[in-house]
């Protein structure tokens, strides 16, 4: 078994790709990682809002979630009809694009894209977060623990979508259990104490107010909150990607994502308020995560309490793995449309779009080293990408019933809500965070969306000069000159020249003259090329040398190229290259690289009429 089957698993069939599809027991953990984990961060990004406000802030973090549960409820239930509508996995970019026009897909697909990135580097640097609050001594290399785990990430969603539902499945569930018992013995203990439990570990002390209470305090806040629903349209996103029937399948593993969170979202926030548990700073010393206290508080730190965390931190460390489901087959729909690079078309050795993989690893990459590794500096930049898809798609998805022959007005007005909600969130969100770095995705979206404009007029200038009306044109046609770079008399030259004469018996050589005496290439020439070619009454290929006093190598030979082609309009010219091929590639530096150098230069100049052609000669 060679390394890379060892790390990524063997090739896959195209035919086996049905093998590959997943249920809805493994949707949960491929495409739910995004929305249930963000039960982690999304009630402490809020919470962090509230810090100024001491004590008084935990009162509104109640009716803070509750909207943000409204929400929820209102894009599951309009995700729901939007799988329905598009069984082929449409997502926020094809619902925009096919009833909003191509500028609003594209609009989806650039804040999607984003998401998908900063989903990445959040969930890592969350999951890296909730690790440093179990095991303080870890905070220093917070940067270092983020990249190990990407890199693992990576590797195992290289090894396909099955592999990845079954490596996932067990922590995925296991964090259900352990936050969802924990959530539940609180909510218990709280009803028995008269709603005034007595913490098992000691919490940290409530700073007090240095803010007054204002609507927009509690604005940002909900914002902050808001991150909770990123990752909701996954499903929708890769409805394909499930086994025979997909929408139902789909639909169901969206219905056991939506309800787990939103018990978790509910829990959480009935529990902070309870026992009076407030976020404290990111980065600073002595940090630590909400749910680290919130366990603490609960159950104290006993073995429940260290399984609870290590099923969060790979929980929050694997939620990439939505984004590792969904970026890759979103590039791909794009690069479908020539918005994108074509090659993000092409599937790997195990079926996924590698391509893509190892794009979004690169980009989160970036984005750890710039923001260090710690969450909540990343948190302003999350959600805007998320819900500025959210409001395309629900409103996308309006203009879908409008269209149709009979109009659904009930599921008209659930998306009609979808969209007027997410869009008054992504005001809020863009208001309220611009300043903390919300302004980075306004700017970025449109430079994505003049980036894939770009990439499509490319493609369309491509195909309009490329494009051919009419049979194949048989007039005119002639042998090639064909050219031949020589150094000296070898083996190397006598292999070249036998496969020149193959394609023309119009052969030349050039030979550049640097000060060294050539008498004895031009008699060998004479005596091993010309005097054999006229013994079998062919051609005598000729040799021209051009003298180079300076000693330039790769210049004359252009020169001598482009004059060839200008003074013989009517012909092509191949230019037929002796190149080494060595069998370790550190043997590479004990050569020049001109030839290689010559033909990546004559592809850049000339008039389309000169056809490079190396030929190797196997090192043994």
């Amino acid at each position: 078994m060679s390394f890379t089957d060892l790390l990524i698993g063997r090739p896959l069939a195209s035919f086996e790709d049905k093998e590959q599809r997943i249920g809805a027991s493994a949707g949960v953990p491929v495409f739910g990682l995004d929305a249930l984990s963000s039960a982690a961060y999304g009630p402490e990004a809020a919470l962090t809002i509230l810090i100024p406000l001491g004590a008084a802030g935990l009162v509104y973090i109640v009716p803070i979630t509750a909207a943000i549960l409204l929400l929820l409820v209102i894009v599951f239930f309009s995700y729901r009809q939007t799988m329905a509508a598009y069984p082929g996995g449409g997502g926020s970019y094809t619902v925009a694009k096919e009833n909003l026009g191509e500028s609003a897909g594209l609009v989806a697909g650039a804040a999607l894209m984003t998401d998908y990135v900063l989903n990445v580097a959040v969930g890592i640097s969350a999951g890296v977060g909730a690790l440093v609050s179990a095991v303080p001594q870890m905070e220093k290399h917070t940067l270092l623990l983020c990249l190990v785990i990407l890199v693992a990430i990576t590797i195992v969603n290289l090894r396909g979508t099955k592999e990845a539902g079954a490596v996932f499945m067990i922590p995925t569930y296991l964090f259900l259990g352990t936050l969802g018992g924990a959530i539940v013995f609180g909510i218990f203990k709280t009803l028995v104490s008269g709603g005034h439990p007595r913490p098992v570990v000691e919490l940290p002390h409530v700073k007090a107010a240095s803010e007054a209470i204002g609507a927009w305090l509690l604005l940002k806040a909900f914002a902050s909150g808001c991150t909770a629903l990123t990752g909701v349209e996954a499903v929708s996103n890769g409805v394909q990607a499930f086994k025979e029937p997909v929408v139902q399948n789909a639909r169901k593993t969206l219905t056991i994502i939506i309800s787990a969170l939103l018990l978790l979202l509910a829990g959480i926030a009935y529990l902070v308020h309870a026992y009076g548990i407030a976020a404290t700073d990111p980065g600073a010393p002595g940090y630590q995560s909400v749910l680290s206290l919130l366990l603490a508080a609960v159950a104290g730190r006993g073995v429940f309490y260290y399984a609870s965390m290590g099923s969060i931190l790979l929980v929050l460390c694997l939620s990439a793995n939505t984004s590792f489901a969904d970026f890759p087959r979103l590039c791909q729909r794009i690069a479908a449309d020539s918005y994108f690079p074509r090659s993000f078309l092409n599937r790997g050795r195990r079926l996924v779009y590698s391509e893509g993989i190892l794009v979004l690893a690169a980009l989160a990459a970036i984005l750890l080293i710039i923001f260090d590794g710690v969450t909540d500096r990343l948190i302003p930049l999350f959600a805007v990408g998320a819900f500025l898809a959210f409001t395309l798609s629900q409103a996308g998805m309006v203009m879908h019933w409008k269209k149709q022959e009979k109009v659904n007005r009930p599921a008209m007005l659930v998306n009609g809500l979808g969209a007027v909600a997410t869009a008054i969130t992504i005001c809020i969100l863009i208001l309220a965070k611009f300043l903390a770095g919300a302004w980075v995705v306004v700017l970025l979206v449109p430079t994505m969306v003049a980036l894939m404009v770009a990439a499509k007029k490319h493609y369309d200038r491509v195909e309009a000069e490329t494009a051919m009306h009419g049979p194949i044109d048989l007039s005119g046609i002639q042998p090639p000159i064909v050219v031949v770079p020589i150094e000296r008399w070898s083996r190397i030259t006598e292999h070249t020249l036998r496969f020149a004469l193959t394609i023309s018996p119009d052969l030349r050589a050039v030979h550049i003259e640097c000060g060294e005496n050539v008498d004895s290439l031009c008699r060998k020439w004479a005596e091993e090329v010309q005097a054999p070619a006229r013994a079998q009454g062919r051609p005598e290929p000729q040799i021209d040398l051009i003298d180079s006093p300076y000693r330039f190598i790769l210049q004359p030979i252009i020169d001598y190229l482009l004059k060839l082609e200008r003074d013989h309009p009517d012909r092509n010219i191949a230019v037929v290259i002796p190149d080494f091929s060595e069998r370790h590639w550190y043997y590479y530096f004990l050569h020049n690289q001109r030839a290689k150098v010559l033909a990546g230069v004559l592809m850049l100049k000339g008039q389309r009429r000169i056809v490079v052609c190396n030929v190797p000669w196997d090192i043994e």
